[in-house]
């Protein structure tokens, strides 16, 4: 027996025509951070929401250089970078009030990587619970919450914090 959630607000995505070059970067050049949902950028790296996200507050840190590898990261965004990790983190806490925090990258198409010309640093949210049938049975995530208020939170905790 076959059973079909659908989700139709993944049509825009489903749908649309995937510009050519670095999402990464395309974001980084954008003028309008609110409609690219970035919360922070700091001068090395930029802190945005995950617009196709594992979870609700579903978080990136990335620099702002096309940068492909880890060991050939320069200190200085390597040090920034990991400082964004860190309040980003005390921000998620702080508003969304998460049981945990997963944190990490996944460098290269083996290891998972959606991009993989571009690192960047996942920070996903995790409650007590939230390990149910839907994304492994029914490949289907559920949020209980909008991400434009998640947004407005996140940036006003963040800039508090940095």
């Amino acid at each position: 027996m076959h059973e079909h959630i659908w989700a139709p607000w993944r049509a825009g995505f489903v749908l649309a025509s995937q510009p050519k070059g670095c999402v990464f970067c395309r974001i980084a050049k954008t003028t309008d951070d609110r409609a690219q949902w970035i919360i922070f950028r700091g001068k090395l790296n930029y802190v945005v929401i995950n617009k196709f996200p594992y979870t609700i507050g579903h978080l990136l840190v990335v620099p702002y250089a096309h940068t492909k590898t880890l060991e050939r990261l320069p200190d200085t965004v390597a040090n920034e970078h990991f400082l964004l990790v860190r309040h980003a983190t005390g921000a998620l806490r702080a508003t969304l009030k998460p049981h945990g925090v997963n944190i990490g990258m996944n460098l290269g198409r083996l290891a998972g990587a959606g991009v993989q010309g571009h690192l960047h640093t996942h920070l996903v949210p995790r409650w007590a619970g939230d390990n149910n049938f839907m994304p492994v049975i029914g490949q289907t995530r559920v949020h209980s919450i909008d991400v434009g208020p998640v947004y407005e939170r996140l940036v006003a905790t963040l800039r508090k914090r940095l």
